[in-house]
């Protein structure tokens, strides 16, 4: 289903995050060696500044909606751009093992896409970024991370698994290591309607998976954003008894708790409790905005057409380690509306995330919570 949002403008000030790097601090192989000082400053810096968008086809986008997107790039400036459904197919042909970490361009029709990509990137505002792709085999999911060339990321990998460089199934996974901090881009599995292996039974072995990694012992607090595909208070949905009601006709699932609208089940919802339980992990959007905000607090619209008209649901986040809230200073949803009239670019909601702080010396057990 898509989601109906008119982008908009919000007006914010942030200030940059800065680092000085451990004298070990040694690049990994994704990334480049560190910029130098800026001005005479000593203090390196880092990405404070973060926008996740679930793009629902960023070649449908570039294609028809270039101008407005790249305006919007332009507007907001994030330091990092963490993109959800990319819909790009990964290189490789038909029968042969995929390259899901660069774009397909084996046909005269994928080669005119990737040129689409390319050229965009090659032009401001994005070609101030350095990307990170991982595709899906076909024009389904995929992930992409955009980072501005003046950061310097430690390691980019692309699965939830340790030890391993290898792609998720659909490219769901990029996850970024900088000096201070780790970030994790997804795009969860939709539950799905149905106890099988492409519903029910596939999102539960990935919460399981998610469990376990943020249950593995980490040096570095985790920001973790993209499209997670649950929303989790009845805060969250704009009609939660319809929601908690919703099943496919004719179908009733076996267990009560995961009757519901997909993203909505209590067993979703309880999984996902227990998760931010143990990764002791925080959801910015909700921290900061305590009470419902109707035209501009979901990330997901339900069809103007139908039973779904007015529906909405809150399923994209930016999750932050707790030892992060004293650094938070805007965790904000850009777009609003289900089906305005007049306006040309058709839009997943995009939500900001903007922390202020600065670490002089990194260590993996202390933080220094000085705002400034």
């Amino acid at each position: 289903m898509k989601r109906f949002f008119q982008s908009v403008e919000r007006d914010q000030s942030f200030k940059k995050m800065t680092i000085k790097p451990p004298n070990d601090a040694a690049a990994g192989a994704a990334a480049a060696a560190p910029e130098p000082p800026v001005d005479g400053d000593d203090a390196w810096r880092e990405p404070s500044k973060f926008m996740s968008w679930n793009a629902n086809s960023l070649l449908l986008r570039l294609k028809k909606n270039r101008e407005e997107l790249m305006g919007l790039v332009q507007r907001l400036d994030p330091d990092i751009i963490a993109i959800q459904e990319v819909r790009i197919p990964a290189a490789g042909r038909k029968g042969e093992p995929k390259n899901q970490g660069d774009i397909k361009d084996d046909t005269n029709v994928a080669r005119e896409d990737k040129q689409i990509v390319t050229r965009a990137f090659s032009a401001l505002p994005l070609s101030n970024y350095r990307v990170w792709w991982s595709l899906s085999e076909n024009k389904y999911g995929g992930t992409a991370l955009l980072v501005k060339k003046r950061f310097n990321p430690v390691s980019i990998t692309f699965s939830l698994d340790a030890g391993t460089n290898k792609h998720e199934t659909d490219g769901r996974v990029v996850l970024a290591e900088f000096q201070s901090f780790s970030l994790l881009n997804t795009y969860v599995p939709n539950n799905g309607w149905k106890d099988d292996e492409q519903g029910f039974q596939r999102r539960q072995k990935w919460d399981q998976r998610m469990l376990d990694f943020v249950s593995r012992s980490s040096k570095k607090p985790l920001i973790w954003c993209g499209d997670l595909n649950v929303s989790h208070e009845e805060i969250d949905v704009s009609h939660p008894q319809f929601f908690q009601n919703a099943r496919l006709p004719g179908y009733m699932p076996p267990n009560s708790e995961d009757l519901g609208q997909p993203g909505f089940t209590a067993a979703e919802r309880q999984r996902f409790s227990k998760l931010l339980k143990l990764g002791d992990l925080v959801d910015s959007y909700r921290w900061l905005h305590k009470e419902q905000e109707f035209d501009c607090g979901f990330t997901w619209s339900g069809h103007p057409v139908g039973k779904y008209h007015g529906k909405r649901m809150r399923i994209d986040y930016f999750l932050l380690s707790r030892q992060l809230l004293p650094h938070l200073t805007s965790s904000d949803i850009h777009g609003h509306g289900i089906e305005m009239e007049g306006h040309s670019f058709i839009l997943y909601c995009i939500e900001c995330l903007s922390l202020c702080f600065i670490f002089f010396c990194y260590h993996p057990d202390q933080i220094d919570s000085d705002v400034i």
